[in-house]
């Protein structure tokens, strides 16, 4: 099996890792970084659980390989807390019930992250359009979607 070296950054730390060349994003942020907050769902790219960001824009690691973050930045759920302070996202799936069983919570997440850097204000519609990419299968959505508003109230207090 052939292999590649790759240097990315992850989580804002660098990396450098020989990877066989069919190795899955997912896989290798799992198997050879050690992170393993990016779950493994579907496989498919239909659940979204692999949810992570690549250079700020989110990506479903399980359809991607490792080869294609070479010079890249990945961030997954790990890099998101700021030492022991839960971004406003982590903290919000928290306290609105936002996370049942907690499998599909980090895509979840990621995918918000990336829907309110690009619309900080979203209406209810927005949220749940926004997330139609990840599934979960213990919640009603309200939970969920309650929790990106609460989140996006705290990081734009002002609605800007």
């Amino acid at each position: 099996m052939s292999t590649h070296r790759i240097e990315c950054t992850v989580n804002g730390e660098a990396h450098s890792l020989e990877v066989p060349s069919r190795r899955l994003l997912s896989d290798f942020l799992r198997d050879d970084v050690h992170l393993t907050g990016t779950k493994r769902g579907c496989e498919t790219g239909i659940c979204g659980a692999c949810s992570v960001l690549l250079d700020g824009e989110v990506v479903k690691s399980c359809l991607m390989l490792a080869v294609q973050v070479d010079g890249r930045a990945i961030t997954t759920i790990e890099g998101l807390a700021q030492g022991e302070e839960l971004h406003p996202l982590q903290k919000n799936f928290m306290q609105c019930g936002g996370l049942q069983c907690g499998y599909c919570t980090p895509g979840f997440i990621m995918a918000s992250c990336d829907l309110l850097k690009n619309n900080p204000s979203p209406s209810c519609d927005e949220v749940r359009h926004g997330l139609s990419g990840n599934l979960c299968r213990c919640t009603g959505y309200t939970q969920i979607v309650e929790s990106v508003l609460h989140a996006a109230k705290e990081m734009n207090p002002h609605g800007n």
